[in-house]
């Protein structure tokens, strides 16, 4: 999967919202409720480094990949930053994708959940 097919993937999950940050951060901001679940840093010399939130357990085992490593912005606990998406497996990258939609969503009240038409029974 390359970086647009990945971020076509973010944009179509249920209630997904894109926001590009400027200057200083230059990210792209993939939210569910005002909820981050992934990132993108859009100027050099990290462009494209994608960061997501991963479990507890995952967070280990990710970060001893080669091209991963722990995410380095702020309320960065269980995050990481895969430097090249084009070396993960597709599948896999999209497990990671939406486990971390799934946690940010799941963080939303039931309400906000109901009216995003997310809720999971």
């Amino acid at each position: 999967m390359n970086t647009q097919q990945l971020k076509s993937f973010c944009q179509q999950l249920p209630a997904s919202v894109a926001t590009l940050h400027g200057a200083p951060g230059n990210i792209l901001r993939y939210t569910v409720g005002g909820k981050g679940f992934a990132h993108f840093k859009t100027s050099d010399p990290e462009m494209w480094r994608f960061s997501i939130k991963v479990a507890p357990e995952r967070f280990i085992e990710l970060t001893d990949v080669p091209g991963v490593k722990p995410a380095r912005f702020r309320a960065r606990h269980h995050w990481i930053t895969i430097v090249k998406v084009g070396g993960f497996p597709d599948a896999y990258l999209r497990e990671l994708v939406l486990w971390s939609y799934r946690k940010a969503a799941d963080g939303l009240s039931r309400s906000a959940q109901r009216e995003l038409g997310i809720l999971r029974d």
